[in-house]
């Protein structure tokens, strides 16, 4: 029998290739629960009397992140815990998410809004699609979908009160987003994007992401141990974006090199902060068509439901 290298005492069942560790069950757990923790202190990202909204979309990391954090408000009652959902109207597949999203929260005793596209848009996410596929438009459901859902969670989260929105992004996510940066000559958007977002703008809520430094399997993993329902099939539409295939080029780095990825995501942190004091500091205007915070004078979301 392999004994665990934290413990030394019970049997052994996973193997961090990245690090050599030996984990039983219980250190495993403890180990995803015990790098949120540091994370939140790394950077600082949640505050006494905080109310955080917790972006739960029904998949593995975001009802993994609310288990955590609900564990956390549990042992430290020091904040406000809710939980927000966007119905992007993805027929076949929301319905189930939001449905297990509830769930959770229920079990939790946690309180949970929701939202929805057509709510906010006029429009679902399926009707976009149609739409974006008879114009012949380049722009992929993706490209629309993470626009008008970052603004409708900020738009929930204020209109409930919240002082922070935890995202469930992994570790996986964050490499991907910096390599998609470098892909597209983007590296303002690179001083701006990581593990927590807390300049004060008016109309907008700082957003943190507490498991930016777990790897999305260690994730999953998390969740299977702990019994956590979570909708598994993918979305419809990922496949069509160009994040899937960086995604599957880090994936075969990692089994070929492990450590890859933490070896990107530090070299993310490293040129983030020496870029971040060289950025030009980018004033908020208000949307003339709804009022949500924008760099110019109409929101990106507004210009897209303005195009489609």
């Amino acid at each position: 029998m392999i004994k665990c290298t934290v413990c030394g005492l019970r049997e052994a069942f996973y193997v961090r290739r990245y690090s050599g560790e030996k984990l039983c069950v219980k250190c495993f757990l403890e180990s995803i629960e015990g790098r949120v923790k540091a994370t939140i202190a790394k950077y600082n990202m949640l505050r006494f009397n905080d109310r955080i909204a917790v972006a739960v979309s029904g998949g593995k990391d975001s009802t993994s992140l609310l288990y955590i954090l609900a564990k956390i408000e549990r042992d430290f009652p020091m904040a406000s815990l809710y939980a927000i959902t966007v119905d992007e109207g993805i027929m076949g597949y929301r319905d189930e998410a939001i449905e297990i999203a509830s769930e959770h929260c229920r079990s939790l005793g946690v309180k949970h809004f929701v939202t929805s596209f057509k709510e906010l848009y006029g429009y679902t996410l399926d009707d976009i699609v149609k739409r974006i596929r008879f114009s012949g438009s380049r722009l992929t459901p993706c490209s629309y979908c993470g626009v008008l859902r970052r603004k409708a969670l900020n738009m929930l989260a204020a209109k409930i009160g919240a002082t922070k929105i935890a995202t469930a992004h992994n570790l996986d996510d964050e490499v991907q987003t910096f390599l998609l940066n470098i892909i597209h000559g983007d590296f303002l958007r690179i001083s701006r994007t990581g593990p927590s977002f807390d300049e004060e703008e008016p109309g907008l809520v700082p957003r943190v992401k507490p498991l930016c430094e777990t790897l999305e399997k260690e994730v999953a993993l998390y969740a299977y141990l702990k019994g956590i329902r979570f909708q598994e099939n993918p979305c419809p539409y990922a496949g069509e974006a160009l994040r899937n295939d960086v995604r599957n080029m880090v994936n075969r780095l990692e089994e070929k090199h492990p450590g890859t990825k933490y070896k990107i995501y530090r070299s993310a942190e490293k040129i983030r902060g020496a870029v971040k004091d060289k950025s030009p500091r980018i004033p908020l205007n208000q949307c003339k068509i709804c009022g949500e915070p924008t760099v110019s004078d109409i929101c990106q979301a507004c210009n897209l439901i303005q195009n489609i």
